[in-house]
């Protein structure tokens, strides 16, 4: 893991360091082969250039985004603001993350996927790789 990741756990109240220490763990097991770092100040993973998952801390909990995720078809992933394709679940505590369900996401990740790498290039249009 990049080590900029490491501190920006480190930086966290206790409850949610456990938090972002469990999400990395499972996203790296599954996305060995994505780039990780700190990316407009959060832990982002990236394939082949593209965010695919990353996480911040808000007022209100741990938000943990895909920003595909909006096209997973997954009731727990709370579409963003309509704009783009990312879809979110929020974390207070530890016991509320499923790794089963986090494990689904991210394979859904690698599958389905939207270029936001070429975003600026395309003017803000989105266009679908995978």
């Amino acid at each position: 893991m990049n080590p900029d990741i490491q501190n920006y756990h480190n930086a966290q109240e206790p409850e949610y360091k456990v938090i972002c220490d469990k999400l990395a763990e499972v996203i790296l097991k599954n996305l060995p082969e994505a780039e990780n770092k700190v990316w407009h100040a959060h832990p982002v993973w990236f394939l082949d250039g593209n965010p695919i998952v990353g996480y911040d801390k808000l007022k209100n909990g741990l938000r943990l985004m895909f920003w595909s995720g909006v096209t997973f078809d997954e009731k727990d992933l709370k579409p963003g603001t309509g704009k783009f394709k990312d879809a979110s679940i929020t974390y207070t505590s530890i016991d509320q993350v499923n790794v089963q369900h986090l494990e689904r996401w991210l394979q859904k990740a690698k599958d389905i996927q939207w270029d936001y790498k070429n975003i600026v290039k395309r003017k803000g249009v989105l266009e679908r790789l995978k």
